[in-house]
């Protein structure tokens, strides 16, 4: 199989990256505005207008993978040479037959699952007229197969890192897997024992995308990546109450009058993630240390954001130690991990830096 770098072949494949980021980032805004009707209105149908959002993202990105995955294929057959620069080095899939850039075929997974998914979701709306939860199963699949979708479009942002524009959206779609990934990380709730699991995993995915955006661009990628996250933050705060309300008011529903005013997406957010990161940053020769102590940062202010935001009281003694054990190990192992697979993205393009 030929790779090339072709200069043209790479702006060419700027545009099914960044249509793959758009579908990614209509995904993120019908997620976080469909969470935010749950919390203001209650239950919904399935024909809602974030469910629209939410399945048109994984459509477009399904949509365009494939479309990618068939115009590699049909390059590799005529023998052209293949840019591994757009959307990483190719592999051959179900037995040979198609040939695809990894990154949208991982995209293209997710895609796929996120629609499966997404049939069951029907199927249970129309079991059970609606939703009144966010963790119900096939919503669980539904948030883990955008996960992955978003897992690669980073893959495929980072093969084209000679594009500057490539690159920083490489930080920006680290920004939204976290940001989508906050939501996901609530079913740990449900895990027993003295630990608040939800905060310990919070801080692990933090530590590990910002190791990973390090590990990828240095210390300006993990500075990047988490001025992304609280500009995404600041953006939602505003965003989902207001899309929550306007959305009900046009179709006739009435708000809770119990509401908090809290958006429940950027809540979620550690809003310690920006000194989080300068510190990341300051310890960057030692990101294995430096993940550990950004875990125990991340898990002690967790409950202050909390009990700043909801006037709740203050965490038990217990859980905050046995939650800060758990955090450091899980930093320990993230900012491990998300070096290493920084330094893998670097290399999707099959080019090594001089």
């Amino acid at each position: 199989m030929q790779l090339t770098a072709s200069r043209s072949d790479t702006a060419r494949g700027a545009l099914p990256a960044a249509v793959l980021m758009g579908a990614s980032l209509l995904s993120l805004v019908g997620a976080t505005w469909d969470i935010q009707w749950h919390e203001d209105v209650g239950p919904d149908t399935f024909f809602t207008v974030p469910h629209l959002l939410l399945y048109a993202g994984a459509a477009i990105a399904g949509l365009v993978s494939l479309a990618v995955v068939l115009s590699t294929t049909a390059a590799q057959r005529a023998g052209r040479p293949i840019d591994p620069a757009v959307g990483g080095r190719p592999v051959r899939i179900f037995g040979g037959i198609f040939t695809a850039p990894v990154g949208y075929v991982v995209s293209g997974t997710g895609a796929a699952l996120f629609l499966l998914y997404g049939l069951w979701d029907l199927w249970w709306h129309s079991l059970y007229g609606f939703d009144a939860v966010i963790d119900s199963p096939p919503h669980i699949g539904l948030l883990l197969s955008d996960m992955i979708t978003s897992i690669g479009l980073v893959i495929v942002l980072a093969a084209g890192r000679a594009n500057r524009w490539l690159a920083w959206g490489t930080l920006a779609a680290v920004a939204m897997l976290f940001t989508s990934s906050t939501i996901t990380v609530l079913g740990l709730g449900q895990l027993p024992g003295p630990v608040r699991w939800t905060n310990a995993g919070t801080a692990f995915l933090a530590v590990l995308l910002l190791s990973l955006a390090w590990g990828f661009l240095g210390r300006k990628g993990v500075l990047g990546a988490a001025g992304i996250v609280l500009a995404l933050q600041l953006a939602f705060w505003w965003f989902a109450p207001w899309a929550a309300r306007a959305y009900a008011d046009a179709v006739g529903l009435s708000v809770r009058d119990y509401l908090d005013g809290v958006p429940v997406t950027p809540a979620l957010v550690p809003f310690c993630l920006v000194p989080v990161a300068a510190l990341m940053a300051a310890l960057s020769r030692v990101p294995v240390l430096a993940g550990g102590i950004a875990g125990v940062v991340i898990v002690v202010c967790a409950p202050l954001q909390v009990m700043w935001l909801y006037d709740a009281p203050g965490p038990d003694p217990t859980r905050l130690i046995a939650t800060c054990v758990a955090g450091a190990l899980l930093g320990l192992l993230g900012g491990y991990l998300g070096a290493r697979f920084g330094a893998m993205l670097r290399l999707t393009s099959g080019v090594r830096d001089a």
